[in-house]
């Protein structure tokens, strides 16, 4: 199965697209109204205008730093997860999101924690000193499970999680306060994006997809870049892909996307076939 992940209504009714998720809030923080033709995809903490607004809401390190989109591997700027009054309208986008879909279903993007070394602010310092944890990790973990649950409640259909391309268990709980196998009581279907500007190689995305499908099983879908990348390339990335995963989605260049999904399918009709490993030594 394939779709398309993209910023323009119009494209999700394309016939090549067997699913779309439509960019309703990204990380800049620019939003729009929510669509009925596809999955509404929301970035939760991503949010460079509402740091640039208000630096109060951005996540703090314990040195002070805060976890805006100029500093060393930030590519976008991150709001605590602890701050109530982002994360109430975050959780009312939530519920306008699967209000329109018929379906009921959503896409959350950019949950978690910046990084390991966030957030240390004033405000989630006193909240982890009067938790019942002794642990920063498992606080962290509490309050991002706690903010999917609550998500869970709003979503009638099925909620979609974006995770960070990184299947090692406990990389990701470390990094952002994700646990996979504790979230999978409230989610349905994780995304996993595996973007490259070429796809020239594919054995790395084989083994960031197999080890992903170890864990998460049925629950899997992956997310390529169709950017300007090349259409035989894209299909062969797709074919490495979809080995694994439920739905491969295409993000942000619907037409190449459309061109790589018409082109695949005619290959396959035509008995063609592609070893993943092909061109490579």
């Amino acid at each position: 199965m394939f779709g398309v992940v993209t910023r323009n209504e119009e494209e999700l009714a394309w016939e090549e697209f067997d699913r779309g998720c439509y960019e309703m809030k990204d990380v800049t923080g620019r939003a729009a109204e929510p669509v009925a033709d596809g999955i509404n995809m929301i970035s939760a903490f991503g949010d460079n205008a509402a740091v640039e607004g208000n630096p109060d809401v951005a996540s703090v390190s314990a040195d002070g730093d805060l976890a805006t989109r100029d500093r060393p591997y930030f590519d976008w700027s991150y709001v605590c997860p602890t701050h109530e009054e982002y994360r109430r309208g975050i959780l009312e986008m939530v519920a306008d999101a699967a209000d329109a879909n018929p379906d009921g279903d959503v896409r959350l993007d950019d949950v978690g924690f910046a990084r390991p070394e966030y957030c240390h602010c004033d405000r989630c310092n006193r909240r982890f000193a009067a938790s019942d944890h002794e642990d920063r990790d498992a606080w962290r973990v509490s309050v991002i499970t706690g903010f999917v649950r609550e998500a869970r409640e709003r979503v009638p259909g099925n909620l979609l999680l974006t995770l960070y391309p990184d299947p090692y268990p406990g990389h990701l709980l470390e990094r952002s306060g994700l646990d996979v196998e504790g979230l999978e009581a409230h989610v349905d279907e994780f995304v996993v994006p595996l973007y490259d500007m070429a796809y020239t190689t594919t054995y790395w995305l084989e083994v960031i997809a197999s080890g992903f499908a170890d864990r998460l099983g049925a629950r899997l879908s992956l997310e390529l870049y169709a950017v300007q990348v090349d259409v035989d390339n894209l299909v062969h990335a797709m074919e490495v892909a979809d080995a694994y995963a439920g739905t491969v989605f295409l993000g942000y260049d619907a037409s190449n996307a459309r061109a790589a999904i018409r082109r695949l399918r005619a290959d396959r009709r035509d008995g063609q076939s592609h070893d993943p490993h092909e061109g490579e030594e």
